[in-house]
């Protein structure tokens, strides 16, 4: 195969590669009834006049499936690392014991575990978008690089498959995610 045809074929990859890390990341934010210390990967602490990720002040654990428990490393921000979970609108009640902060997940409602099957159904359709996208982009280079009609048919044929392969890699991480939103 031409070198040019190889290195389009590559960077695809890459630009699908790129778009389920993505899809990947939104699912872990998507929270599924179980406490995880992902759920709070968002939320940033007024630490020393700049705003720090939580992570880096403290030591969050999942003690059981319905708690997070977050055990700053200064005693001193408890109240500064109860305002950012609350500030980050991310649905959780922290709770301060003067040691740590605590937040209880609560379950998940039929209607919002809907909800968030919505969402994720939406963030795949986003994957997938973008894997065409980088589908578009590589049969336009193809098409640049003035091959012949028996070479560029092939590498169209590959770009396809490769883009067919990603779109189900994306439905089946979506389903499993759905499953993982719908189980109570």
């Amino acid at each position: 195969m031409n070198e040019e045809v190889t290195f389009v074929l590559d960077t695809t990859q890459e630009s699908m590669d790129a778009a389920m890390m993505h899809l990947e990341k939104a699912f872990i934010k998507i929270r599924a009834g179980k406490a995880s210390p992902m759920m709070l990967s968002t939320v940033k602490v007024e630490y020393y006049g700049s705003p720090t990720p939580l992570s880096q002040v403290a030591n969050i654990n999942t003690p059981d499936a319905r708690t997070i428990s977050v055990q700053p490393w200064e005693k001193s921000i408890l109240h500064d690392i109860e305002t950012a979970i609350m500030n980050a609108n991310i649905g959780f009640n922290p709770m301060n014991n003067g040691e740590m902060v605590i937040i209880n997940v609560p379950p998940l409602t039929e209607e919002r575990r809907r909800d968030l099957v919505k969402q994720a159904k939406a963030e795949a359709e986003d994957a997938k978008v973008s894997i065409r996208s980088a589908r578009q982009d590589a049969n336009k280079e193809l098409k640049k690089l003035e091959l012949s009609e028996d070479l560029l048919g092939n590498a169209e044929v590959d770009v396809q498959e490769l883009t067919d392969k990603y779109i189900k890699n994306v439905d089946s991480v979506f389903d499993v995610k759905e499953a993982e939103i719908m189980k109570v």
